[in-house]
């Protein structure tokens, strides 16, 4: 018989392959078992709930998704659980230019509008879950290219203030403090309310949600203000408001979703806090998008010397804007305001609707989000 020393060659080379992707395998696989190791290992005291809730983080680990210009409107839990509504706003969105929606996932009540694992949720009650399968719904949303938004409300919390009194806002008559609507809130600066709230967009962004959206992240605008016990001593109120929002990029940034905040709209022309401790340089470096809620019709009469702000949307619009866009110059925050769907001081119909629309993209590229409570929407004013 014959040698053939190229055969023996690449017999050697192929044995040298084969143990070589085997070590690379066993490394590889070491490496997934440590990492799951220390993974449990940081969870394993944590209560069933609270495991739950990890585990479903772990399940749903993901990128954060692309960043787009958001053409939005937004949605109860009412009607983001009514597969009827669901399917009707997709119509919609298919056929114009809207890409994105923002449902409630806990509302101005206070209540956690879906099924959750938070522990804190489950020991006071605190669920009403409005939207019924979330992950499902949100699949469904994904799946026609739609960009998903958790809306939170934050420190308007009636529900959690009666629960856990001594996180409330306090009255100086005595018992908790409450608004002209009669609803009591959660006082910013407590550490246990932003924890509590930093738990459930963690959830939800387990869930799949793109974007968690903080509203109501101020101290009370109405109400007997005189009678407001306020418990931040030397700090001003915006000082009390910048740590939190600092709170939420840095506990939230390494999570596969997208960070945002509600403002008043006068936030792009007021410098002072307004009394609420909302002030754009507080902010602009400690989340990704920040939503000015410019409805015309929000403005006092006088405004810019109208009579009737609401009868003027690009006046409104274009002031706010160029005032406010300076803020966002090389920072981390986009602009992304809230505009007015709904009839409140003028009838808006498709002309003042595009006017908002088209002034918003004449400054920023973050996109708009288009507001109606009552959840009414058309075509008006959308480009198709």
């Amino acid at each position: 018989m014959q040698n053939h020393p190229k055969l023996y060659i690449i017999i050697l080379v192929g044995i040298a392959t084969f143990f070589g992707i085997a070590v690379c395998w066993v490394w590889f696989d070491t490496v997934l078992i440590e990492e799951e190791m220390q993974f449990m290992s940081s969870v394993h005291t944590l209560p069933t709930n609270q495991l739950a809730v990890q585990l479903l983080r772990l399940k749903n680990q993901k990128q954060k998704p692309v960043k787009i210009e958001v053409k939005g409107l937004y949605l109860t839990a009412y009607s983001a659980g009514n597969s009827k509504t669901v399917d009707g706003i997709l119509d919609l969105i298919d056929e114009t230019e809207l890409n994105a929606i923002v449902i409630d996932v806990k509302d101005y009540s206070g209540k956690v509008l879906y099924d959750s694992n938070v522990l804190l949720v489950g020991e006071l009650g605190l669920e009403n879950n409005r939207i019924g399968d979330t992950e499902a719904l949100i699949k469904k949303l994904h799946e026609h290219k739609v960009y998903v938004i958790a809306r939170q409300t934050v420190f308007q919390d009636p529900i959690l203030a009666e629960k856990k009194p001594e996180w409330a806002m306090q009255s100086k008559v005595g018992g908790l403090w409450r608004d002209r609507k009669g609803l009591a809130w959660v006082d910013p600066t407590k550490q246990e309310v932003w924890e509590y709230n930093v738990e459930i967009a963690k959830e939800v962004i387990g869930f799949g949600f793109d974007e968690v959206q903080f509203d109501y992240v101020r101290f009370p605008s109405d109400g007997d203000m005189s009678q407001v016990v306020y418990t931040n001593g030397g700090q001003e109120r915006y000082e009390v408001m910048r740590d939190f929002y600092h709170y939420l990029g840095e506990q939230l940034t390494a999570q596969p979703a997208w960070i945002s905040l509600d403002m008043f709209g006068f936030v792009m022309e007021r410098y002072d806090g307004m009394s609420i401790g909302q002030r754009l340089e507080d902010a602009v470096d400690a989340v990704d998008y920040i939503s000015p809620m410019m409805y015309p019709s929000h403005y006092p009469v006088g405004h810019l010397g109208l009579k009737n702000p609401a009868a003027s949307p690009g006046i409104v619009i274009e002031n706010g804007m160029k005032k406010g866009i300076p803020y966002f110059e090389n920072q981390r925050a986009m602009v992304r305001p809230w505009i007015q769907a709904f009839n409140i001081g003028a009838v808006y119909d498709a002309t003042k609707i595009r006017v908002q629309i088209d002034i918003v993209e004449k400054y920023t590229d973050g996109g708009w989000m288009l507001w109606n409570a009552s959840n009414r929407y058309s075509s008006a004013g959308l480009e198709r």
